[in-house]
């Protein structure tokens, strides 16, 4: 089925709710979202019976390439993100293509992009919870935070916030996962892969 040009876009940045997981690995999804927010002037309010925040604008220059954007922070917590997801996609009639979900990724080194279509939720409570939701036919931008060190716990790791030496590059990390979803909209896929799958 082709998706048409003009449909919207969700973008959603996956994170928990809530001052205390402002700064942890997990709400790095919340981070690349509110900083796209920002690049297109805009603030997150409450949507409607949809337990999320968004924010509506567009992205692109000016002409076709000019597309229209949900960003949106569900406001359950991560593992009940699926429903949030899904009933701003009916709200706002986005079809699951034009899906993406931005999220912390173990298996990547930290600061590492990986953008896909589809694919298994690698034990990412978020994800398995859209995907239960929706199916599995969504966009992903994959962030990078590598494995926890010795025996630590994935929970305790993930759920803790960015090291001091992480965070003297959080900010230019997150700026090119903004970029890379950008790109994802505007250009699509394979272009994004190319320029920014490290």
């Amino acid at each position: 089925m082709t998706t048409p040009a003009n449909a919207p876009w969700l973008v959603v940045g996956l994170g928990n709710p809530g001052p205390e997981y402002a700064m942890n690995r997990h709400n790095v999804g919340f981070m690349v979202a509110d900083l796209l927010a920002s690049r297109i002037g805009g603030k997150f309010k409450r949507a409607g019976k949809a337990q999320a925040q968004v924010v509506e604008g567009r992205i692109g220059p000016p002409g076709p390439a000019n597309r229209r954007v949900i960003l949106a922070k569900p406001m359950s917590y991560m593992n009940l993100s699926g429903g949030p997801v899904n009933a701003l996609r009916d709200f706002y009639k986005v079809p699951v293509a034009n899906i993406v979900a931005v999220h912390d990724e173990l298996d990547i080194d930290y600061g590492t992009l990986r953008l896909k279509l589809g694919g298994g939720d690698n034990g990412h409570n978020g994800l398995k919870s859209m995907t239960k939701a929706m199916g599995a036919d969504y966009h992903r931008v994959r962030f990078g935070i590598g494995r926890p060190p010795g025996r630590m716990q994935v929970a305790d790791f993930v759920l803790k916030d960015f090291s001091s030496t992480e965070r003297k590059e959080l900010d230019y990390f997150v700026d090119r996962a903004a970029d890379a979803v950008e790109c994802l909209v505007i250009e699509g896929l394979e272009r994004a892969q190319s320029s920014y799958n490290s």
